[in-house]
């Protein structure tokens, strides 16, 4: 649609060249306001959210309900000084904060909004998701390395140690979606969902791996060991203060709308609205789902303590690993027809409710051993 406008507004005799350039830099440019403005956004609605947990009122001073809130944190970030300490590598050091926050954009550039308005259409979607997904850890290791400061480099190599750990069974977990899609074009998986049913329901096991996966990627409470303030200062960006500490800031957003965008295509049926996909237009819907994943985030965020890395480390290999490669194992029975549809979403649903169980049980048993420990200690 957007070629076809382009072509009556130029002329018929265009370049094909000049058609890919200009609709590329009108989706680059659309997909940069689309973050921006989601930023802004989800510093006000996290802050609300957050205080109406904590039986407080949240932004209320600046603007209607504080909603001019993130504009002057923006001004005041912008306003403060950029100091670089002694003794850091400044090449790294400097480009860090601009590195960080190249895939987090590079995730949208594949996420189809509606029918065909996707930036990048790809018959490869789900592997350059993957693909982009693992290179944020690079900036991150780059910054800790670089600050010559000891509680920096701790948190880059929590944060490799994380990600590497939380990559597998977040890739294996999709594995099941791509068996019973039979390809890796988001575009056509969401068409799948349309017909078929949301993998959400076919998948609950693999959506809630995945889930768990994702928040630990995107180092937000409770799995935000990287920067454990009450451990290791800020972690891997200690050193930085001003509009680089703020690229770093408003990375972990850009990365948390990402996966709620990914999230959205993969188990929640995309664009897809059924019989009111003539009445909400098609990017709306996408849009409400996206936000509504966002705002789980920011409930998980509010309700959870943070977790300590011996446990989080657990819970990836001795849990989320062994039940992904299990939930592959059924799948392919599925796909093979050795197994009824219902039995394998029943097992499925059942797994997942074990895996949350688990994971509470092991927490739990944690906390018991250090009460142990600390009444043999009395």
């Amino acid at each position: 649609m957007v070629n076809e406008l382009i072509i009556a507004v130029l002329g018929g005799n265009v370049p094909d060249w000049v058609v890919v350039l200009i609709t590329s830099l009108v989706g680059a440019s659309a997909i940069l306001v689309f973050v921006v403005f989601s930023n802004l956004a989800a510093i006000w609605i996290e802050r609300k959210v957050i205080g109406g947990f904590q039986i407080r009122s949240g932004p209320n001073r600046v603007g209607p309900e504080g909603l001019l809130q993130p504009v002057a944190d923006v001004l005041k970030v912008l306003a403060k000084e950029a100091i670089v300490p002694f003794g850091v590598d400044r090449l790294v050091f400097q480009a860090a904060p601009i590195v960080v926050i190249v895939p987090a954009l590079m995730t949208f550039a594949v996420i189809p909004f509606a029918p065909g308005a996707a930036l990048l259409n790809t018959e490869i979607g789900v592997l350059y998701l993957v693909a982009i997904g693992s290179l944020g850890v690079i900036p991150t290791f780059m910054a800790g390395w670089s600050s010559n400061n000891k509680f920096s480099l701790l948190g880059a190599m929590r944060a490799v140690a994380q990600t590497i750990s939380y990559e597998i069974p977040l890739v294996l977990s999709l594995v099941g979606v791509l068996l019973l899609a039979g390809t890796m074009d988001l575009g056509q998986i969401v068409q799948y969902q349309i017909a078929g049913g949301w993998f959400a329901f076919l998948q609950p096991l693999a959506l809630v791996i995945f889930f768990i996966a994702g928040s630990a990627e995107l180092n937000r409470t409770p799995t935000d060991i990287v920067e454990g303030e009450s451990e290791i200062v800020a972690g891997y960006h200690t050193e930085y203060s001003g509009f680089k500490f703020s690229l770093f800031y408003a990375t972990e957003y850009t990365h948390v709308f990402g996966m709620s965008a990914v999230i959205t295509t993969l188990f929640l049926g995309g664009w897809g609205t059924g019989p009111i996909l003539d009445v909400v237009p098609a990017v709306v819907w996408f849009l409400v789902k996206v936000y509504l994943c966002f705002a789980f985030f920011v409930w998980i965020r509010a309700t959870l303590p943070r977790l300590r890395i011996d446990q989080l480390m657990g819970l990836a290999w001795k849990f989320l690993l062994p039940l992904a490669l299990i939930n592959i194992g059924l799948t392919a029975l599925q796909v093979y027809n050795l197994w009824p549809n219902v039995a394998v979403f029943a097992v499925n649903a059942v797994l997942a409710v074990v895996l949350i169980k688990l994971w509470s049980d092991a927490i739990g048993s944690n906390r018991k051993a250090e009460r142990r420990t600390y009444l043999r200690a009395a």
